[in-house]
């Protein structure tokens, strides 16, 4: 690289800087934060009011007539959907969630280090077909993966796939964790195939030299490198899962069921019980809201990865 091209590149930096530290840029990001917090603010507040003032006023009203109650609450914990409680269907989401989110992750790293940097026949090919892949609706595969988890594969008769229910349908998560992974394995493997791709070439060529195979570069030099992508895509698949209700209700039933069906049960049968979704809903923020505040500094770093490359 020149030295003029250097001096374009830290002028670019700079300028970018000054435009994102000026005041109307910090005005600006507060406004958008109070935006962002004020509606959990306020299913925070309305969660801690008696049933019918949340029913019959806004909760903003609080602040002029306080009146505070744990019913809700108690309600909610006390609740029982499908034979299982607030506290059981937490407890499924997250057994659910961590494998949904690593699975993928896993996989993608290592369909995407394999795209970026071993060169075999077709690669260009497979990462074109990849990236297509993303454009596939997952309503379209609903279907032939039920058939699939409940009735196996059979070829000339010979059943080669037994399937994950022949019992019934809710005797396992692994059907909604296969269904997951593959949702989220174009989307991943174009990511993180991004953030490795990105790593110079003297690098990986230096490692090579030094007698380090591809599993030790992987290992050593990849996965420390993309971390920050990693943990930003961690978060994003954690909240897919942690927040879907179209595969858990496909998917899962009975004492398996997820924190998302069970807040769609908890409102009643004609919504008469809506008011227990206030304190429901916070109840299934609590872990997302830790799992973001754990990663924030790889979030952050994993969206600024590219941002000063010249």
């Amino acid at each position: 690289m020149s030295i003029v091209s250097i001096s374009d590149s830290t002028r670019h930096i700079q300028k970018t800087h000054r435009s994102l530290s000026s005041p109307w840029a910090t005005v600006g990001a507060i406004v958008l934060a109070a935006i962002w917090t004020l509606p959990t603010f306020g299913l925070f507040v309305s969660s801690f009011r008696p049933a019918n003032e949340i029913t019959t006023s806004g909760w903003w009203t609080f602040f002029t007539h306080p009146d505070v109650t744990l019913d809700n609450y108690s309600e909610t914990l006390d609740f029982v959907s499908s034979g299982i409680t607030i506290l059981r269907a937490l407890l499924n989401s997250l057994t659910i969630t961590i494998p949904a989110a690593i699975f993928p992750i896993v996989l993608a790293l290592l369909i995407a280090y394999a795209l970026a940097w071993i060169d075999f026949r077709g690669r260009h090919v497979v990462f074109v077909a990849v990236f297509a892949l993303q454009i596939v609706p997952l309503q379209m595969l609903l279907v032939p993966l039920l058939k699939l988890y409940t009735g196996g594969v059979s070829i000339g008769g010979t059943q080669i796939f037994p399937g994950f229910a022949a019992n019934s349908l809710g005797s396992g998560f692994a059907q909604v964790w296969i269904t997951h992974t593959m949702s989220a394995l174009p989307l991943a493997t174009f990511i993180l195939h991004n953030a490795l791709a990105t790593i110079p070439a003297e690098v990986m060529e230096a490692a090579q030299i030094d007698g380090a195979g591809h599993g030790q570069i992987f290992l050593r030099l990849a996965l420390p490198l993309a971390m920050p992508t990693i943990a930003s895509y961690a978060i994003f698949q954690f909240l897919w899962v942690w927040n879907d209700l179209l595969i858990a209700t496909i998917f899962t039933s009975g004492r398996n069921a997820p924190i998302t069906k069970i807040l769609a049960d908890l409102s009643g049968k004609y919504g008469q019980q809506w008011y227990l979704l206030t304190a429901g809903t916070f109840l299934a923020i609590i872990v997302p809201l830790i799992v973001f505040f754990a990663l924030q500094r790889f979030f952050v770093r994993g969206l600024l990865a590219g941002a000063t490359k010249g």
